[in-house]
């Protein structure tokens, strides 16, 4: 039996030498515009709150916008949403990702 190779590989976004953006970041990110929430959507991807939070909070910080805008609860509970600025750079990275997988695929051997 032959040997079958494929190249595998994971990338992130840095910010001065801090990771900004990467798969776990952007599923995250994702989950929030799906659910409006970022208690749920760290619940989805079975997270603590407390890391979600700290993953927005840092991601807000060293992008030159918002990217979630985090209203707290109350009555009728909190709200989370991606703002524009935010959906676009998610695109951006989603399109690089599959622009990086075509490009590997067509090296692979």
């Amino acid at each position: 039996m032959k040997d079958s190779f494929t190249i595998e590989y994971r990338f992130w976004i840095s910010c001065n030498g801090q990771p900004f953006f990467g798969k776990g970041k952007i599923e995250l990110l994702l989950k929030v515009e799906e659910t409006g929430s970022l208690r749920k959507a760290s619940e989805m991807l079975k997270m603590s709150y407390r890391k979600a939070y700290y993953s927005v909070d840092q991601i807000n910080k060293l992008a030159k916008e918002p990217i979630v805008l985090m209203t707290r609860g109350g009555k009728s509970g909190g709200k989370s949403e991606l703002t524009d600025y935010g959906k676009k750079l998610i695109s951006t990275y989603l399109e690089l990702d599959r622009e990086i997988a075509e490009y590997i695929a067509e090296k692979s051997f």
